[in-house]
């Protein structure tokens, strides 16, 4: 089964193109091939296929073979494939996700033809407590109080068609994620698990970004995570409709434009082809 392997600022995914290969079941798949060391190794697998209606599709399910509607990282990388690889004939490319309809932009580079770039429209961040999904009555631009690992954080929750809980601090670095992270990731306030952002402001157009994504662990990069931190520094007053969030593998530009969506912006590279045995 051949498969392709790309990233999208260190958000490192196995894609399998549907159109031509089948796979019977995506959530073992996805454990075997991530596996550092005795896999391909990834934060997860992407299936891209086309439906009958049509539509070029987008499926994703994370290291540990659980599904997640969305990934923004994912959907510029799946963009990338089918622009380059031929089978989108348009810079402009609908694509179905978990999360329902998304429309990405191409940007090809002038000397190569080829994607340079590509620009996501992520949609409207929901910050209804029970569009999230999470157990609260508080209002999510207020906050929402978790108490994890003995510490106490007020959780700024956003769904970008995926839960996200973020949580500003003063140092990104000193967060001690791999004890934080699952113990938000899994808290009962968050009846999907949720993934985990911890943010700093640098100022008003600039954060720093470190991720716990949902059932993959700490990541270098989540493109719905960035968008969610935008939008929860924006309501809280902390920066403007438009930021670069600074992640461990790179930058992603993230603007709030006036009709409400959400659009992230940032590199889709191919890191090679390969076949897998089975």
């Amino acid at each position: 089964m051949r498969f392709t392997k790309m990233q999208g600022i260190g958000n490192d995914y196995v894609y399998i193109n549907t159109m031509e290969e089948t796979v019977g079941d995506p959530s073992a798949l996805a454990v075997r091939m991530s596996r550092p060391h005795y896999g391909v190794g990834a934060d997860g697998l992407i299936l891209i296929g086309k439906n009958e209606a049509g539509e070029f599709t987008m499926r994703e399910f994370n290291a540990d073979g659980s599904e997640s509607e969305m990934c923004g990282n994912g959907s510029r990388c799946v963009a990338r494939y089918l622009y380059d690889r031929g089978y989108a004939l348009s810079e402009e490319i609908a694509l179905r996700t978990g999360a329902g309809l998304i429309r990405v932009h191409v940007i090809p580079d002038a000397q190569t033809g080829k994607a340079s770039r590509v620009r996501v429209d992520m949609g409207v961040p929901e910050l209804r407590p029970e569009r999230v999904p999470v157990n609260t009555e508080a209002r999510c631009e207020e906050g929402v109080p978790v108490t994890a690992a003995g510490q106490r954080f007020l959780a700024h929750c956003v769904s970008m068609g995926n839960p996200h809980a973020v949580i500003f601090v003063e140092d990104v670095g000193r967060v001690p994620i791999t004890v934080l992270g699952p113990a938000l990731e899994h808290h009962p306030v968050f009846p999907r698990r949720a993934n985990i952002e911890f943010i700093h402001v640098t100022d008003r157009e600039h954060l720093e970004m470190r991720v716990w994504e949902r059932g993959s662990g700490e990541t270098l990069a989540c493109g719905t995570g960035a968008c969610a931190a935008l939008a929860a520094a924006c309501v809280t007053g902390r920066c403007g409709r438009s930021a670069d969030i600074e992640l461990l593998g790179g930058t992603l530009r993230v603007t709030w434009e006036s009709d409400g969506h959400i659009y992230q912006e940032g590199p889709a590279e191919f890191v090679f082809d390969g076949e897998w045995p089975d």
